[in-house]
């Protein structure tokens, strides 16, 4: 799952607390932007600072200037792999990344590679952008796999805040919770207790684990495998919201819309609306890919 785009903003602006289920990349582009973490000092980013943003982050961003307009460019993207996860959230996180450091150059190629390819869209199929996007996420985590080594240089098992058989519990939960989300035999509306219990493991043990490992908490991660499934029902299937909301263990419509309104911004139907008609957002001061 990933998303990204540019924008242009005027003097002023602002946006919600908010939080994401993925890591989140911002590079500025032009003027200067104040990202406001919970429980940490104002981050000021400037023309080509970044700032990587960890999972289930509180955080505001607001142009700094009440004139000059702002433009930046932002990435939503999350993977598998849970070793490099864990040193992304641990070392990378949270935190300005400068202008003038690798990380910086190598996240603002990334993204306008992907701006470009989204701009060209009418010269290349839908399927080879997407494949090309991918490329250059692959690339990416490439290189923060690089960066995060030379911060934690000879990374064995002692380097990381968990050990073996912990990342193995934690991925066994993982792998459970996908597939209670994801088959059709399950009771779709199942809880973490019944995960664990599964797993034959008590409910404290399994939370703790699971979040030093991944960096989120069950429930966070057990949205967001909800969250991709209602995407996917509601883009791809001919299920109406009602049937959607059964799928992905929702107990009514309502509290179905409401949850993914929390996730998305938007309701079921508008997502609907979105994904038909404006899959792809262009204008002159806003570019980008969302899926």
């Amino acid at each position: 799952m990933f998303g990204g785009h540019q924008h242009t903003v005027s003097g002023g602006w602002s946006f919600f607390e908010q939080s994401h289920q993925v890591l989140e990349l911002m590079v500025i582009l032009d003027g200067s932007q104040i990202t406001n973490i919970r429980h940490q000092l104002p981050l000021t980013l400037n023309a080509g600072d970044a700032v990587l943003i960890a999972p289930g982050t509180l955080h505001t961003n607001k142009n700094a200037s009440k004139e000059r307009p702002l433009t930046y460019m932002c990435l939503h993207f999350d993977f598998e792999n849970v070793l490099l996860r864990s040193r992304i959230i641990s070392s990378l996180t949270n935190r300005l990344i400068p202008a003038h450091s690798i990380l910086a150059e190598k996240s603002r190629a990334a993204l306008t590679r992907i701006v470009d390819l989204c701009r060209d869209k009418k010269q290349q199929s839908q399927f080879r952008v997407r494949a090309e996007i991918e490329i250059i996420l692959l690339q990416y985590l490439q290189q923060l796999d690089a960066i995060t080594d030379q911060i934690t240089p000879g990374r064995g098992t002692q380097q990381l805040p968990f050990s073996d058989k912990e990342a193995k519990t934690a991925r066994d939960i993982a792998l459970a919770i996908q597939d209670r989300v994801n088959s059709r035999n399950n009771d779709p509306a199942f809880t973490f207790a019944d995960i664990c219990s599964s797993l034959h493991l008590s409910n404290g043990y399994g939370h703790r684990v699971f979040k030093k490992v991944y960096g989120v908490t069950p429930l966070r991660f057990i949205n967001r495998e909800k969250y991709q499934k209602a995407q996917r029902l509601l883009e791809y299937s001919g299920n109406s919201i009602e049937q959607v909301a059964y799928l992905v263990g929702a107990a009514n419509r309502s509290i179905f819309s409401k949850q993914f309104k929390k996730w998305s911004g938007m309701t079921p139907t508008e997502y609907r609306k979105r994904v038909k008609y404006q899959r792809h957002v262009y204008s002159k001061d806003r570019t980008g890919y969302f899926e």
